[in-house]
């Protein structure tokens, strides 16, 4: 199977208004998407963040787990959090990725606003390949990845859709799903 990776995409993203703004990290999403990535396989997940603040922010949770009270109190955390790699940019992504793996990512946008897409099948088909790329999964923060980011994409992955119109999944949420469609037993 290909390596896979996620980035989380703080910036550039949507506000809820559509104007391009930079969203801040949360504790929640580093520990649910590290421990998400870990179950699924993910090879990295990048944290994606233009302010060195917040990278720092970033970097004090997972060493907490890694390093400090809770390395000792729980293994599995630290484990998950082990695959997290705090970078400035999507074009830091896309070169880490390629040096790990050997090979560009094919990358994949995610949204929950667009209207049709690639199936999950189909990417799956694309990771099981024996000839297979790797493949980055951009998921966007706040309201979704602005344009500039988007249209970077090779594949627009269709949106997970509930049985009716109310659509607006937390980052985490979305993730977990979209990571159980294409790794999952």
């Amino acid at each position: 199977m290909a390596d896979l990776f996620v980035a989380l995409i703080h910036h550039p993203v949507l506000d809820r208004n559509g104007a391009i703004v930079t969203a801040a990290i949360t504790s929640l999403d580093i520990h649910d998407l590290a421990r998400a990535s870990r179950t699924y396989e993910v090879r990295t997940l990048f944290i994606v963040h233009p302010v060195q603040e917040q990278r720092n922010f970033a970097a004090r949770v997972v060493d907490h787990w890694k390093f400090d009270f809770g390395r000792a109190h729980d293994s599995r955390r630290r484990e998950a959090l082990e695959r997290v790699r705090i970078v400035s940019d999507v074009d830091g992504t896309i070169a880490a990725a390629e040096h790990a793996s050997g090979a560009r990512p094919l990358l994949v946008h995610t949204s929950a606003r667009t209207t049709h897409g690639t199936s999950y099948l189909d990417l799956r088909a694309k990771l099981e390949a024996p000839d297979a790329r790797p493949v980055m999964l951009l998921i966007g923060t706040g309201f979704g990845l602005a344009p500039a980011v988007a249209e970077r994409a090779d594949i627009r992955l269709a949106p997970i859709l509930g049985p009716a119109d109310y659509n607006h999944l937390s980052v985490r949420a979305a993730a977990g799903i979209i990571l159980d469609r294409l790794r999952g037993r």
